[in-house]
C-alpha cells in the first residue's frame, strides 16, 4: 500500500511541477511575441489540474486571475 502512495504523490507532484513551470514561462515571456501562447498553455493547464481535483476550483480561478493581472499589467 505505501508504494502505491508513493506512486500516486509522484504522479501529483511531477503535473503540479508541470503547472508551476506554465505559470513560470507566461509571467517570464510578458511582454514579447510568445506570450500568447505561454498563457494559453498555462491557462489550460491550471483548468486541467481543477478539472482532475489536483487543486480546488477556487484556487484554479485565484491562479488565473493573478497571472492575467500581470499580463494585463506588464
Amino acid at each position: 500500500v505505501a508504494a502505491e502512495n508513493a506512486d500516486t504523490v509522484n504522479v501529483f507532484d511531477v503535473a503540479r511541477h508541470e503547472l508551476k513551470t506554465r505559470i513560470k514561462n507566461a509571467e517570464s515571456t510578458i511582454g514579447t511575441d510568445d506570450n500568447t501562447e505561454a498563457v494559453r498553455l498555462a491557462v489550460k493547464r491550471i483548468d486541467m489540474a481543477a478539472a482532475k481535483g489536483m487543486i480546488h476550483a477556487n484556487a484554479a480561478a485565484r491562479k488565473k486571475s493573478r497571472l492575467m493581472h500581470k499580463v494585463n499589467a506588464g
